[in-house]
């Protein structure tokens, strides 16, 4: 079943406890984000309101109790994407109240399936595929409905081999370049 707009923001709103991404991507082609990942790859300074409304949605889950959060996966070097994601969008979701963490996959992918498709769990009893053309374009989002025990063996390899951002970037330097 594919969730497009409302659906979509409906399904994600409805979570109880905790939601989680799986995100693999090396990079996500996104319209609304073309500008700014220009402006960061000029070295210009970061808007002031960048990322505001999911921010504002991030603190609404985290004060009604619910948690939200992600494993972002990469492989060195990171692309042009993955640097400004670090430098302009994670520092500001975390400040949100979202916990992000890093996995790097360059030496050993831990078994995880790591092209084509990031998801969302919901509450550990709901998935939420994010499908992608190989440039980073989403096609679509796609309610699994299948056995949820591998996505929650994924979740554990994924959290137990990953670290929190803060100690994955101390290693990394100027993101700029």
């Amino acid at each position: 079943m594919l969730l497009d707009g409302d659906e979509w923001r409906g399904t994600f709103d409805a979570y109880e406890r905790d939601a989680w991404r799986f995100e693999a991507q090396p990079v996500y082609t996104m319209p609304r984000e073309a500008e700014n990942v220009a402006r960061f790859l000029r070295g210009e300074p970061k808007p002031t309101d960048h990322n505001a409304r999911w921010h504002e949605r991030v603190r609404g889950y985290v004060a009604s109790g619910r948690t939200i959060g992600r494993v972002r996966v990469v492989r060195q070097p990171l692309t042009d994407y993955q640097r400004y994601q670090f430098a302009w969008g994670i520092p500001g979701n975390i400040a949100a109240g979202e916990d992000i963490r890093i996995l790097d996959v360059t030496e050993e992918d831990y078994g995880l399936p790591l092209s084509g498709t990031d998801w969302w769990m919901f509450d550990e009893a709901q998935i939420v595929h994010l499908n992608f053309r190989p440039d980073g374009t989403q096609i679509n989002r796609e309610k699994f409905t299948g056995d949820m025990a591998p996505y929650l063996e994924w979740k554990r390899i994924a959290l137990a081999h990953s670290v929190p951002f803060s100690v994955y970037v101390k290693e990394l330097g100027d993101l700029r370049t």
